[in-house]
């Protein structure tokens, strides 16, 4: 006869004998605080080889139980038992589990709740209409689908926190977890929407005149426009005090001289946003370019190593001429594209905390998989205590982020 052996995420919590219709070398081991066989592989590390035959079960509303027959490294057989009641973090089986040890959605509005994860991982997960097999094609070609804006602009996803003018209106904390959404599938996917959103849409929203808000932000919202945001150069990334491109006025509008590098969506863009030196005053003012102007062009970047699903490339400016409404009115020294890197920083610190749980989510599952030595990778306790690291630093930059954003608002 077997004996029973309980655990609580592998501590022993006692023992008993196992029922006498048990078969011999069978044993009952029972997990509290898990829900699923790779979750109790890998809670009881080196005790189980392997987990299989497991099933879910589900008794009243508040009890998850889950059985199923083990393996054990010296060839005995049992019975696993998990269960955990339903205030602890669901965990579908077979689905990914995201650890969330400071419960960031009760930090969250209502709105907040509502708008991620939902309508992104709609964006992001549904097997139809999604980012995810795009991934792969994106990083091969370096090209981007086109639609993929588009079905953001649907969803309500690009320049969130904009008020009226087809924008959603939502939190800065809610744009976070849109950005944190989509980076978890790609990072160049969060940078394409990044650039629309905060590089883009946001200095004109802030900078601009009502006449341009009106012309520019409603199809950019709906991703019928494309934007780029031209800051960086050749010779000054990250230095733009030292700036060269230039803008003179002359009768009738600004010509501008310059170039710019490295900009994200510059190839398809169809607005550019160019930050040029003022030759009458020296102070640095943004410029709305349209697609097509004469002395105007954009080619790729191509053979990245990175970001290779999202667009790069250099904008060129040759004695191009625009009118006087071309010039953002409120922008005035290096404060204002500033203030538009600092918008996206924002939500880049809320997308590499997507891309960091996406990373953990498929190391656990292939060291869950993976065996070596008759044991899985997950067992040793190594390999724990990095995927542990792991999930604290998502933990606490979640935390650090969601902060920020409040004292955003």
């Amino acid at each position: 006869m077997g004996s029973t052996r309980l655990y609580s995420k592998g501590r022993v919590l006692g023992h008993k004998r196992a029922k006498r219709n048990s078969r011999p070398n069978t044993s009952l081991i029972q997990i509290e605080g898990v829900a699923n066989k790779e979750d109790a592989q890998f809670y009881l590390g080196k005790r189980i080889a392997y987990v299989y035959k497991a099933k879910r079960e589900i008794q009243g509303s508040k009890i998850r139980v889950i059985w199923g027959r083990v393996t054990r490294p010296h060839g005995s057989s049992g019975v696993v038992k998990s269960k955990f009641r339903s205030n602890l973090p669901p965990r579908a089986f077979g689905a990914s589990v995201r650890v969330d040890p400071f419960n960031l959605e009760s930090l969250l509005t209502e709105e907040e709740i509502a708008i991620s994860p939902q309508p992104a991982a709609q964006m992001c997960m549904t097997q139809q209409e999604n980012l995810l097999p795009r991934v792969l094609k994106g990083w091969r070609t370096e090209e981007i689908d086109h639609d993929i804006l588009p079905e953001m602009g649907k969803l309500g996803l690009l320049g969130p926190t904009i008020q009226g003018y087809g924008c959603a209106g939502v939190s800065n904390v809610a744009y976070g977890l849109i950005a944190r959404e989509i980076e978890r599938v790609d990072s160049g996917y969060r940078s394409t929407a990044s650039v629309q959103s905060s590089l883009v849409m946001h200095p004109m929203n802030e900078f601009g005149s009502e006449a341009q808000k009106e012309k520019y932000l409603p199809r950019l919202a709906k991703g019928e426009l494309v934007g780029a945001f031209g800051l960086t150069e050749p010779n000054h990334g990250s230095d733009p005090a030292g700036m060269e491109t230039t803008a003179e006025e002359v009768d009738g509008g600004f010509v501008l001289n310059g170039s710019k590098t490295w900009i994200t969506n510059a190839p398809f863009a169809d607005v550019f946003i160019i930050w040029a030196r003022c030759k009458w005053d020296g102070k640095v003012r943004g410029f709305i370019l349209d697609k097509g102007l004469k002395g105007l062009s954009a080619p790729a970047i191509k053979n990245k190593v990175a970001l290779r699903a999202s667009v790069t490339g250099s904008i060129f400016m040759d004695s191009v001429k625009v009118s006087h409404d071309a010039l953002l009115p409120k922008s005035k020294g290096l404060g204002s594209p500033f203030s538009c890197l600092n918008s996206a920083r924002f939500g880049i610190s809320w997308g590499v905390m997507g891309a960091l749980e996406d990373c953990i989510e498929r190391t656990r599952a292939y060291a869950l998989e993976r065996h070596q030595f008759n044991r899985p990778l997950a067992s040793f306790q190594l390999v724990q205590k990095k995927l542990v690291d792991a999930h604290t630093e998502v933990a606490l930059g979640l935390q650090a982020s969601l902060q920020v954003g409040r004292l955003k608002e």
